[in-house]
């Protein structure tokens, strides 16, 4: 709640006072995942504690300043330093010759990474307000998501197990049936969203690789 609430409800407040924008990265896990996609005005309801904290995030951020944004996006993905996300989780375990297990009932709308920050300059430039969701137009499941990229990277499919979420065992719920409708952003902003073979493409273009291990550099 630190993180994800009350530090940023105190930088919008600083935003107000100083009549700035904000933006707010909230996530698709706000919603239950019961009968996505889900728009702008579905009601959220978080199934784990950090959907909470992002939910009560969101409503903090936007009655603490009036020209806050409150971005959506979902499985975001794309070159970055820090090379934690799903790709690069998946780049690794072939890389290491490892097996990967993907839900094939989590469905979510991957968000390629320069696309979302495209469209949170055009949010914030353009003076635009509230919830908007900044994600890829398809929504796919982990499975059929992790197969794009093993095309994409060449990596070998045989690797990846499609199994249910719920044999997976993982601590806290995720929303399953998800994902969220872009159509406000693509009506109202020039950024163009990529669904993922096209931001896959766009990231393997990019020189998107996994960094050896330290001791074999």
């Amino acid at each position: 709640m630190a993180a994800n609430r009350d530090g940023p409800a105190a930088a919008a407040r600083a935003a107000e006072r100083v009549s700035a924008g904000f933006v707010y990265y909230s996530t698709d896990y706000v919603f239950d995942g019961k009968g996505g996609p889900f728009g702008e005005d579905d009601p959220p309801r978080p199934l784990c504690v950090y959907g909470l904290s992002k939910h009560e995030g969101e409503q903090a951020v936007l009655a603490a300043c009036r020209r806050a944004v409150v971005v959506r996006p979902s499985v975001v993905y794309g070159v970055e330093r820090q090379q934690k996300n799903f790709v690069y989780q998946l780049l690794r375990a072939a890389q290491a010759g490892q097996g990967f297990r993907l839900a094939v009932d989590q469905k979510a709308s991957p968000s390629y990474n320069s696309d979302v920050a495209a469209a949170s300059v055009e949010l914030a430039e353009g003076d635009h307000r509230g919830i908007w969701h900044i994600a890829g137009p398809e929504v796919v499941d982990r499975h059929d998501f992790a197969l794009r990229v093993s095309r994409e990277f060449g990596l070998d499919t045989s690797k990846l197990t499609a199994v249910t979420t719920a044999s997976l065992n993982q601590k806290a719920a995720r929303p399953l049936d998800g994902g969220l409708r872009v159509a406000k952003a693509q009506a109202a902003l020039k950024t163009r969203l990529r669904g993922p073979s096209e931001g896959l493409r766009a990231m393997h273009e990019a020189g998107a690789a996994v960094d050896p291990p330290r001791n074999m550099q």
